[in-house]
Parts: structure tokens; sequence; C-alpha cells
């Protein structure tokens, strides 16, 4: 018996061969270049390839049939086709992908910690990818790059050492979470200079989305979440290097590789950034831009597993030697033999950081992974003769299972949280402050009808002080039509302060610093709703989106300078609240052209006590009242060249009351004006492509129109009775905008 079942499978072997010797072979262009690390995929098979860096692919082994081929690439809108396959070779030719400017077609993760594409979520989310930054501008790191999303800005804290934080529909940076691929990794120290080393080599994609998220990434996600998504290895050139200068002094660059190491994609690469040019023209005696030498090793392996299960390691070591002052200080790298001279005012910060995190999918039936992470994070500076030495560690955890039932795509998570902080301050007076946060989290996204989903969510965190929180969710998606869909939002926030990150003068020394009292949490509640409408107009298309937001705390920490000489912190009775509208519209055209505009229009105000037990409303310091945005791109197909306008508008803002002095050094009786004026920065980039080289050039402008802050952002820096920096009326907070002008750059990136 068994030897006529051998002889029967031996004479069907090379039938059953033959037909499953079939093989399709087509190249992936877009306007005549090859795109690399495109996915080929037969829809509902597990047959597929990646193109190669010449566009090309080869699937092999098919059998003989009607299938649909389905081909995506970051950036580009998907292609598909049916195609009748027989045996031998099939060429499809050419295959051209159109550019996806709009975004519709990218795949999200923030809004549910699941997969979805981003006119599907239930929640509204701002994308920005690689290829977009590249193309519109010259970004180092996060905190530039993240300017090109309507309702976000940058913001700078400090006008010696330039820390930047970024703000969400006005909320200071605090508010925001970051995160690298959803898991949370900068805490309340690393958020003051920790986001500049975040380059955008590794940046796969940036997903903003504005308003509370405490569901999903914790209670302090108050103003919104910005997601890093980090590149994937397996679709990396094997070699690349990039590299730009500027005319202010600056230089950056990058060197990357990804060898395939057994089963594990793996992606390399170094980021560096120098700046060591001294320029003061404003005459303030300090220099007008940041001093730095700044390194980034990264390194992010992806296993080869079943079922595309994933599991992800990234690694990244980043350490940072930033300093500003006069010019006696910073020249010749003088700092290095006088940081902490109380005779010459310099601000001098060593930062070292390291990280790693990771996912993992466990092989089960139903979904279910684990996300971990790990960092640590060393501040060693001076702020003049002040000493402020930080550290904090932070150790972090999730365990999520994501079962289905019908309808209702569930997710449950325990969420482990273990940070350690201790500087040198009376914030942790004789001990570091250990907290330990264990969480726990249920979403339900419940798919109404093909009209209404609703996406309901709560989480609940135990705090070491305070006891359990609990954080509600709720998100409506409705499609009013096919091509209209209105997205609400409610959720609530709790955050603990930390006074370094909220005040950069709490560690100057000019100031003593007085806390009343044990401070209490700061809560919240937000509102927002928002209208998304796809549009066409002739062969263009184009989007329309509106968000009305509104946010109101309780307990806003906020720091009291009424005292000379003293920064005074107290709960308060009191509240804040910021509310506004967002609207943006972007449209491509069929012609290489396309374009975005968007405006913010915003109220923030807190109403606290003031003299005599009574209570004022008062605007909230460097809350913009309005900002603007545009972004035009056009692309010369013939010369391979890309032209981006880029430009941001910025309205008037409350500003803190500040004095100069006098010639005897005493402050004058008229403080400078409380409100900034209306400015507004322009850009300007081109690139060329040379495809059969692998070679990009790129070059512009940066603050084309040489706009600049009329006062310095410092106040007192000239007091006859102290050296300058010293006096006790000097004061960095009065910066509001750029104070360094023009600035040219070139560049090249080249990839094998």
């Amino acid at each position: 018996m068994l030897a006529r079942y051998t002889f029967l499978f031996l004479l069907l072997f090379p039938f059953v061969l033959s037909a499953q010797n079939a093989r399709l072979h087509g190249i992936v262009l877009h306007e005549g270049i090859p795109v690399p690390y495109a996915h080929a995929q037969i829809k509902g098979t597990a047959w597929g390839a990646i193109t190669t860096e010449d566009g090309s692919f080869i699937i092999e082994n098919l059998a003989k049939g009607q299938y649909e081929i389905n081909i995506s690439a970051l950036g580009y809108q998907p292609f598909s086709r049916q195609v009748d396959i027989s045996e031998g070779l099939m060429e499809l030719g050419n295959i051209e992908l159109q550019e996806d400017i709009l975004g519709l077609q990218e795949v999200v993760i923030t809004g549910a910690m699941k997969e979805t594409f981003v006119k599907e979520s239930p929640v509204k989310i701002d994308v920005i990818t690689h290829q977009y930054l590249m193309r519109n501008s010259a970004p180092t790191n996060l905190t530039e790059s993240i300017k090109m999303i309507n309702g976000v800005q940058e913001t700078v804290a400090c006008g010696v050492c330039f820390t930047n934080s970024f703000s969400i529909n006005g909320l200071p940076g605090a508010y925001t979470a970051v995160l690298i691929d959803g898991t949370p990794l900068y805490g309340n120290l690393s958020a003051v200079y920790g986001l500049n080393g975040i380059p955008t080599t590794f940046i796969e994609r940036i997903e903003v989305i504005k308003g509370p998220n405490s569901t999903l990434y914790g209670s302090e996600a108050v103003a919104g979440v910005i997601n890093v998504i980090t590149k994937d290895p397996g679709r990396q050139p094997k070699f690349g290097f990039s590299t730009m200068a500027s005319t202010h002094g600056e230089s950056f660059g990058t060197l990357s590789f990804a060898p395939k190491v057994g089963k594990w994609n793996t992606y390399w690469g170094l980021d560096w950034g120098y700046s060591n040019s001294f320029d003061d023209s404003n005459g303030d005696g300090f220099s007008d831009r940041i001093h730095l030498d700044r390194y980034t090793l990264f390194s992010k392996w992806s296993m080869d597993r079943p079922e595309h299960r994933r599991f992800n390691v990234f690694a990244k070591w980043y350490n940072e030697d930033r300093r500003n002052g006069v010019e006696a200080f910073v020249k010749n790298r003088a700092y290095r033999n006088i940081r902490g001279s109380d005779t010459y005012y310099g601000e001098s910060i060593y930062t070292q950081r390291a990280e790693l995190f990771g996912t993992y999918d466990l092989a089960t039936k139903t979904r279910m992974w684990i996300d971990f992470a790990f960092n640590t994070h060393d501040q060693n500076s001076y702020y003049g003769a002040a000493l402020y030495k930080a550290e904090q560690q932070i150790g972090f955890s999730n365990f999520i299972w994501n079962p289905k039932a019908g309808k209702h795509d569930l997710l449950l998570g325990l969420t482990n949280r273990l940070q350690r902080y201790d500087d040198n301050t009376v914030a942790t007076p004789g001990r570091a402050d250990v907290q330990y946060i264990p969480g726990v989290f249920v979403q339900d996204e419940w798919t109404v009808d093909s009209k209404l989903t609703l996406l309901l969510g709560s989480r609940l965190d135990q705090y070491k002080n305070n006891g359990p929180i609990f954080s509600p969710r709720l998100n409506l998606k409705y499609k009013s039509g096919d091509w209209t869909t209105w997205r609400f939002n409610a959720g609530t926030g709790f955050r603990l302060v930390n006074l370094f990150t909220e005040d950069h003068a709490f560690v100057t020394g000019q100031r003593e610093v007085v806390i009343e009292e044990e401070l209490e949490p700061e809560r919240s509640y937000n509102l927002s709703l928002n209208y998304n409408h796809i549009f066409t107009m002739g062969e263009s298309q184009g989007v329309l989106d509106i968000d009305a937001f509104f946010t109101h705390f309780m307990n806003k920490i906020i720091p009291n300078y009424a005292t000379p000489g003293k920064i005074i912190y107290a709960n308060t009775d009191g509240y804040a609240q910021t509310r506004g509208v967002n609207v943006s519209i972007q449209q491509q055209f069929r012609f290489p052209l396309s374009y975005t505009i968007g405006a913010s229009f915003l109220t923030s105000i807190q109403h606290d006590q003031v003299e005599n037990g009574q209570y004022a409303t008062q605007p909230i310091p460097f809350a913009p009242k309005w900002t603007g945005l545009t972004v035009l791109n056009y692309r010369f197909k013939k010369l391979g060249l890309t032209m981006a306008y880029t430009a941001n508008w910025t309205g008037s803002m409350a500003l803190p009351e500040v004095f100069d002095l006098d010639a005897m050094g005493k402050p004058l009786e008229t403080p400078r004006p409380t409100s900034s004026p209306v400015f507004s920065i322009h850009n300007l980039q081109l690139t060329k492509n040379l495809p059969k080289a692998k070679l990009e050039i790129f070059g512009g402008v940066q603050n084309l129109f040489d706009y600049r802050q009329v006062y310095s952002p410092l106040v007192g820096f000239n007091d006859p009775q102290t050296q300058p920096g010293f006096s006790p009326f000097f004061d960095t907070a009065y910066a509001f905008s750029p104070i360094h002008g023009r600035e040219l750059y070139l560049g090249l990136r080249w990839s094998r």
C-alpha cells in the first residue's frame, strides 16, 4: 500500500510543481523614479514581496488563477489591480504610484493603540511623514519638525539656554505626552532638554492627537499626544548618509546602515549636531543662539516571525553638551574650566540619556502583546553660579489583550510604571522621590453601523500620595456622508506638578523658592468637536478640517512673582481655561502642486486670587491669540526639482511684566510691553533629486525676511552694580520669538 501511494505521489509531483511555478514581476515608480521598500501583496494570501532599490519585485511559486495584487508604500496612495496568472513569468511592467499628500491612506496607531487608516480612526489624528518633512523643510530633530502641524507650536522658556517644548492648543509643553512607538519614555526632567535628542533620521512619521488621551497613555496626556513612529528596519537602505551646514556655523549629519543578522532586520545610526559660533546682534552681551555638541547613537532590531507577529527592540544613547552666555564664557570653550563662575555668567548643561524599549506579540489566537521600556536621564548643569544636578529613571510595561466580539473591538491592558527622581533642590529634600504607578484600562470600539462608531474607555491608576485616579474617555465618530465625518471627544486629565519643568526660573538661583504648602495635583476636563470633509474640485482633491476645543483646569499651579526676589508656589481655588478653534485646508492638484493653509484662534485665561482676597481673570502668558500655517509645494518634473515654501504666523500673546534698568541699575517705572507684536517666519527650500545616483541635494533659507525680536529676551543684563547676568533683576523669560536672523543652509542625502 505504501509503495502504491509513493508511486502516485512521484507521478503527480511534477504537475503540482508546474501548477505553482508562475511568477509575477513589476517595477514600482513615482514620476519615473523607483520606489524602494514598497509592499507588493497578493490579496488574501501569504504571497508577497518588497521592492528593491530599483523599485522592482518578483513574487514566485504562484498557482494559476485570478488574483488581486495590492501595492502600498509610505507616503503614496495604495494601488490595486486584478491579474490573471498563468504559467511562467507574468510582467506587470511599470506601476506608477501617486503621492498621498493628504495622508488619508496613512496607517496610524495612536488613537486607539491599534492600526487603522487615518480616515477610519474614531479619533482625529494629524500625521506628518518623514517624506513630507524632508520635502518641505530641513528639520534635524523632533522639536523642529512639529511646527508643520496646525495648532502645535514650539515654545522657548529661556533666552540663554533656549530650552524648548511643545504647546498644543495653547497649553504648555508639560501637558503633552511624548511617546516613541506608543511608549511613554519622557518624564518631567527629560521633557526639558531630552526632546532635542530625537533625530528625524529614525522618524517614519509623527502622529499628533489634540485633546486628552488619558485612558490609553496615562492621565498626564492632558493637552494631547505626540507619538513618534520609528522606521521599519526591513525597509531601510543598506547604507545612508546625510549632512547639512548653515551660515550660522551649524552642522548636522547622520550615518546609518541596515544589515540583516539572521532572522533580525536591523537599523543602526549615528546622528550628530554642532554649533559653536558666538553672535550678539541685539547687543545684550549674550549669544543669540545656542552652542552645542550633540550625539545620538541608535539601533532598532525587528525579528521575522510567523503571521507577521512583532518582536521589536530599540536602543538609543544621547549625549548633549549645551551652553550659552557671555562671550568670555563660551569663546574657545572656556566654559569647561569656569562652569559655575560668579564672574562670567553662562549656562552649561551636560545631558546623558539612555533608552531601551520594545514590543513583543504573544503567539496566541487572540491578539496579545507586551510593551516594555526603561530609560535613564542624567543632567549636570550650572545656571550662572547655581548648580542643578538631577537624574530620573523610568521603567514601564504594558500587557494588552485585543479580543473582538461582533461589532465590538476591545482593548484591555495592565500598566506598570516605576519612576525615580532626585535632584539637589528642595523638590526632593533628603531623598529621591520614588513612585510606583500601577494601572488598568479598558476600551471598547463599537462599530454601531456603517455611519456611527463609539469609542468608550476608562482607566484607573494608583498614585502613592493621591490614591486611585479614574480617567474616563468618550469618542464618537459619525459619517454624515461619504466624504464628511464628525468626531466628538471628551476626557479628563490629572497631572503631578514638577517645578523645574513648570518654571525654568526655579533653578536659576536668582530668586528664592518658597513652597507654601504641599502642592496638590492639577485636574482637568476637555471637550472637542471635529468636522472633516473631503472635497473634489475638478481633478484635484482636498480636505477641510475644523476643530473646536475647550479645556478647564482645577488647581492650576501658577508661580507668583509679586514678591521681589521670590518665587512663591501654592495651591489655588481658582481655575484656568483654554478654548478655541483650529481650521485647516489641504489640497492636492493633478499637476504637481499642493498646499496647506491653517489657522488657530485661542483664548487662554487664568482666574485666581489676587490682593485682599479678590479674584481676577488674566491671560495665560505665552499663549498666542492666534497662529497661522502655510505650506506650498511644487515639483518641476523635468528638472527633478521640488520647491517648498512654509510660513508660520504668530498673533499677540501675553508676556510677563518685566522692567528694564536705568543707568544706576534701578528698575524703570514703566515695564516692557506686556503683549507681543504679531510676527511671521518664512522659509524656502529647493530639493534636487538625482535618482540614478541615489542622491538628494537640498538648500534653502530660514527666516527669509530676517525677523528678530525687538527686545532682548533677557532683563537686567546691563546692571552696572554687578557683572552681566548676576543682577538680582536678571531674568531670562522674555523670549517670545526668534532672536537670530536669516539663515542659509545646504545639505545632501545619499543612500545605497
